[in-house]
């Protein structure tokens, strides 16, 4: 990767904006953690975001900075970043985040992220800076992890309909409100463990730009590491409400066991991605698993009009955020 002039002033800016960015993630995401064990009452809003913003600081511990690494150097040509490109994709990240968060639309943080870097990258030096093979990784995981967290979501849920066929309601709500404590705060590890990563890769990839990283350095500073999972930890402690609402009713009613069932589908899937070191959207992978409880019971009980909605948000979340970072990346070139 190219050093580029940069001076300590715009760098401390862009790692201001990149840690924004991160806290907005944990902002935007909080619904995928917290959504299910709020609408079927097991936790209050205030002690979900309290826990899920804990595990989401203590994922720092359990997963090695994989995806990061495909942030970093799998997306876009490392020759071509600098300090513009960084910041146009990070304002067309943060750009889409604001209007989906405003309109209590689930969609991917990860994924506005990754169209903002593809957005400034051809703007700055054409589709030839794109790095083929993992965006067509990130692109197929986008049906995939939907998928994964649909299938893993009802079959948990028929597994569990056939272990208490012969319990009573009652019995089974009282197990499971436990039980969804576990799956709840493992969806949040999943969530941190993916999603801070993102934020890393961005860092990481500006300070090798700039010179202060070697880019033979196996793994980012330890500070970059640290305020990142902070920034996502206390992004997802304040909690975006708008999006609550949508993820936890207006798809599908969730009883305890629902929540689960698709809290634990959609954390295997993370915990699987992250190992590969895959960028995926906690978002789509959450909503798949709702849907996937919602259908295991009837397929009536899901809301398909509100999920469609859902879907062509995930759909124009990459075009639109590079859309932006392009023009972002245009204005950088003036004001920077």
């Amino acid at each position: 990767m190219q050093t580029v002039h940069m001076s300590l002033y715009v760098i401390a800016l862009l790692v201001i904006l990149a840690l924004l960015f991160d806290f907005m993630n944990g902002f935007h995401d909080a619904a995928n953690a917290i959504a299910t064990v709020v609408s079927t009452g097991v936790l209050k809003p205030q002690q979900a975001v309290a826990m899920a913003a804990f595990f989401n600081v203590i994922a720092v511990l359990f997963f090695q900075l994989k995806v990061a690494a495909t942030i970093g150097k799998g997306t876009i040509d490392p020759s071509v970043v600098d300090h513009y490109v960084i910041f146009g994709a990070l304002v067309g990240a943060i750009f889409w985040n604001l209007v989906t968060w405003y309109f209590g639309i689930p969609s991917s943080s990860s994924h506005a992220l990754i169209g903002g870097l593809v957005g400034a990258a051809v703007a700055k030096a054409g589709t030839g800076a794109l790095v083929s093979k993992g965006l067509w990784t990130t692109i197929t995981f986008i049906v995939l992890s939907p998928l994964l967290g649909f299938v893993l979501g009802s079959v948990m849920m028929l597994i569990v309909s056939w272990l208490f066929v012969k319990s009573t309601p009652l019995k089974v709500d009282k197990w499971f409100r436990r039980l969804q404590l576990v799956s709840a705060s493992m969806f949040s590890l999943g969530h941190g463990g993916n999603d801070a990563q993102k934020t890393i890769g961005i860092i990481w990839m500006l300070l090798v730009s700039a010179g202060y990283v070697s880019n033979s350095d196996a793994l980012p500073p330890m500070w970059v590491v640290i305020s990142c999972y902070a920034s996502i930890g206390l992004g997802t402690l304040f909690g975006g409400w708008r999006i609550v609402k949508t993820m936890g009713q207006k798809i599908t009613k969730l009883k305890p066991v629902g929540g689960f069932c698709a809290e634990t589908g959609g954390a295997i899937t993370l915990f699987v991605a992250s190992h590969f070191g895959i960028p995926v959207s906690t978002t789509h992978t959450i909503t798949g698993a709702i849907v996937g409880v919602g259908s295991a019971q009837k397929m009536s009980a899901v809301r398909w009009g509100v999920a469609g909605n859902i879907v062509w948000a995930w759909i124009l979340t990459i075009p639109a955020s590079a859309f932006v970072a392009a023009i972002a990346w245009w204005i950088g070139r003036h004001i920077l």
